[in-house]
């Protein structure tokens, strides 16, 4: 099995190995400085004897350092090197999480469950159903209390039996070659994961958002230079807000408040104006047609402005079935309606209606829609529903 620099000294960038085995997509060599892929998080990247290596994984119990191309077969030592950016950044996240889950264990007895190390935020997931505001707030400041006081993170290597001097967080299924993290005085944890050596080197914590994932509460933050990336981030946005809506930050939250209001005001006006259109437009077909079949072509009408059209066609007049066709796009979209007076079943009409266009579709007896591709035109398809009615 591959040596593990990593566990030995997270901070070592560059070392040298022997290639044990080579193959064209990947590479497995007598000792590595790169974390692979596990317990929540990605695996290290970096070079090989200059190539790059894309992705680390431990496979068949093989530590696997997969090449953006093959090196060169000839060879038999390599030098690697360390992408230390994102090898320090996920020593800052992982060395978060342990401190925020600590301190959800400590104030609250709430049990971290999962973990997961992403691009740009950290997730752990809570056995627990809700968590208020107050509580998370208290969390954050004993975690960054924790950090604060730059307290040192150790790691040691145990037996089994050794476990019970130790008070675990959550315990180990682990019976051998485990390896604790320790804040002293605060968190005895099992992990494999790399960390930096105190925990003032994780700079701050901030707990961006929660939510709700079956019977538990999944909490999403961030850790060092994340936080400032966040700020910047959030700071930019706020600062466009200020610009464009010509208002203090400290008024922002009302000025958003009263757009929504009026957007919302808005709409429920051009919904009754767009039904009052549709309305008239109904009576208009209805003026214009001297039979109680009425067949209408369109193009780009939504679904929703032709089963309204209908609705109101087949209300004012009981004896009319109305069959509309919209060309959008490349689709062809049907709406057929009947008033209460007839006795046609439109949901059986409308799958014969739509099966020249490769339709699907569905309704009720009084109502029903469908829409296929565009493989003649509307007013065949009209033609052929006509037909259907005769």
């Amino acid at each position: 099995m591959t040596k593990k620099l990593y566990y030995e000294d997270p901070y070592l960038t560059t070392f040298t190995a022997n290639i044990v085995k080579q193959e064209p997509e990947y590479v497995v060599i007598s000792e590595t400085a790169f974390y692979p892929t596990g317990g929540g998080q990605p695996c290290d990247l970096g070079r090989l004897n200059g190539i790059s290596v894309i992705n680390v994984e431990v496979v068949n119990d093989e530590i696997r350092h997969f090449l953006a191309e093959p090196l060169d077969p000839d060879i038999t030592k390599i030098e690697g090197k360390i992408e230390w950016s994102r090898r320090f950044d996920h020593m800052q996240q992982h060395a978060g999480q342990h401190i925020l889950s600590a301190a959800f264990a400590e104030l609250f007895q709430l049990q971290t469950v999962s973990f997961h190390l992403g691009k740009e935020s950290v997730t752990i997931d809570l056995d627990v159903p809700e968590i208020s505001a107050e509580q998370l707030q208290e969390v954050e400041d004993l975690a960054n209390q924790i950090i604060l006081e730059n307290r040192p993170i150790e790691t040691k290597w145990v037996t089994e039996e050794e476990l019970a001097q130790y008070n675990l967080r959550k315990a180990t299924s682990v019976k051998e070659d485990i390896r604790l993290v320790i804040i002293p005085d605060y968190d005895y944890n099992a992990c494999g994961g790399i960390h930096p050596s105190t925990t003032g080197q994780v700079s701050s914590i901030k707990i961006l958002q929660t939510e709700k994932q079956k019977r538990q509460v999944r909490v999403e933050f961030v850790c060092g230079q994340r936080v400032i990336t966040q700020f910047h981030r959030k700071h930019s946005i706020l600062l466009n807000l200020i610009s464009t809506l010509s208002t203090p930050e400290e008024k922002l939250e009302d000025a958003a408040n009263s757009i929504l209001f009026t957007n919302k005001s808005l709409e429920k006006q051009i919904t009754e104006l767009n039904n009052k259109i549709l309305q008239y437009e109904a009576k208009d077909l209805l003026n214009e047609s001297n039979n109680e079949v009425i067949g209408v072509t369109f193009e780009n009408r939504t679904i929703q402005d032709l089963q309204k059209l209908a609705r109101f066609l087949v209300e004012e007049s009981p004896n009319t079935l109305c069959i509309f066709v919209s060309h959008n796009d490349e689709k062809l979209q049907v709406v057929v309606a009947k008033g209460k007076n007839r006795e046609e079943n439109m949901k059986l009409w409308i799958q014969q209606i739509i099966l020249p266009i490769n339709g699907k579709g569905g309704g009720n007896e009084m109502i029903a829609q469908g829409g296929g591709e565009a493989l003649l035109s509307s007013a065949d398809l009209l033609n052929n529903a006509l037909t259907h009615v005769r």
